[in-house]
């Protein structure tokens, strides 16, 4: 697909389509550099190439791309205990229910399959404007976080997905079991970068990357030692909300990373489900929400331990998005 524009005010090439186009800083990069915008009739790879009036420009979005997978056998057997839910997809999106210890896209030290690979395998079509690594991918979960994920199956659907991950019109609330209960409803507002002591962690740096999360408590277990909590993030900073409940001396159940320990250290996950996606179709612009639902064996440990009658009342979407009024 091919969009034309005629510049009518004189302006920098990268802004100027920031302007035209529903897509983020980085999608825009992106275009101009893999040769996909023209000036004139001519490629341009300049991002900063000054534009004169009545220049015209082209932006082409390429058809996405069905590419070749790694060896299909060893992809199987990595996902054979993977169980990938598909909550909703049509020509532009899918929406999935992303299981724990799955990574999203490949890295140099990923040695199993990915769900990328997961989705080249089943054929569907991806946007490529993210990188050969990354089809498809607008947002990520770490490996061991479950939950929610939007796939973009078009470069255009992809850019304007960016677009509203960049404006927060698509956001996530995640589920979260802790070790000690909240006080109050909480903001967290604290820097995060790579820890320099563990190349593993992230922490709490005064030259970080700004980060903020709020935190809304939902149930008290049975025994009062654990709280159920919803968490919202105003930016996505790799592993922002462990770093930020560990600086309150909070941990998730199980994460052993960020400090959590007693009785409940051999649980094999850390009890963090990304459970509701809101966002507008990139293309229909149709508002829409979507829930997943929890693992089983983060849904059996509430069953054993809290009162589900309050928990499914809490976990109520409406319930999600009110509790949050003190963060707005």
């Amino acid at each position: 697909m091919d969009k034309n524009f005629i510049v009518q005010e004189t302006n920098r090439l990268d802004k100027f389509l920031s302007s035209k186009i529903d897509a983020s800083r980085n999608q825009i990069e992106q275009l101009i550099n893999k040769e996909y915008v023209k000036v004139d009739g001519k490629i341009c790879t300049k991002r900063g190439l000054k534009l004169k009036l009545e220049q015209e420009i082209e932006v082409h979005f390429p058809e996405a791309e069905i590419n070749p997978i790694k060896d299909e056998e060893f992809i199987k057997e990595s996902l054979s205990d993977k169980n990938i839910e598909i909550i909703y997809e049509d020509d532009y999106i899918l929406v999935v229910n992303k299981p724990y210890n799955l990574t999203v896209h490949d890295a140099p030290s990923v040695k199993d399959a990915t769900l990328v690979d997961w989705l080249k395998l089943n054929n569907i079509s991806l946007s490529t404007i993210s990188g050969e690594k990354r089809h498809g991918i607008v947002h990520r979960l770490d490996k061991g976080t479950s939950g929610v994920m939007v796939i973009a199956k078009t470069n255009e659907a992809h850019a304007g997905l960016a677009k509203q991950l960049e404006d927060k019109s698509m956001g996530r609330y995640y589920l979260a079991i802790i070790d000690l209960p909240l006080k109050e409803n909480t903001i967290i507002e604290k820097p995060i970068a790579r820890n320099p002591n563990n190349r593993l962690k992230m922490s709490i740096e005064e030259n970080g990357k700004i980060a903020k999360s709020a935190f809304c408590k939902l149930a008290n277990s049975n025994n009062e030692k654990y709280d159920l909590i919803a968490c919202k993030l105003f930016t996505g900073r790799t592993h922002q909300i462990r770093v930020h409940l560990s600086s309150i001396n909070r941990h998730i159940l199980g994460d052993n990373l960020y400090g959590f320990k007693g009785e409940l250290n051999k649980i094999n996950r850390f009890y963090l489900h990304a459970y509701n996606l809101y966002l507008i179709h990139p293309i229909t612009k149709e508002k829409m929400s979507f829930t997943a639902k929890l693992s089983n064996d983060m849904h059996d440990f509430l069953i054993n331990n809290f009162n589900m009658e309050i928990v499914n009342d809490k976990i109520d979407e409406s319930n999600i998005i009110k509790c949050f009024a003190f963060a707005s």
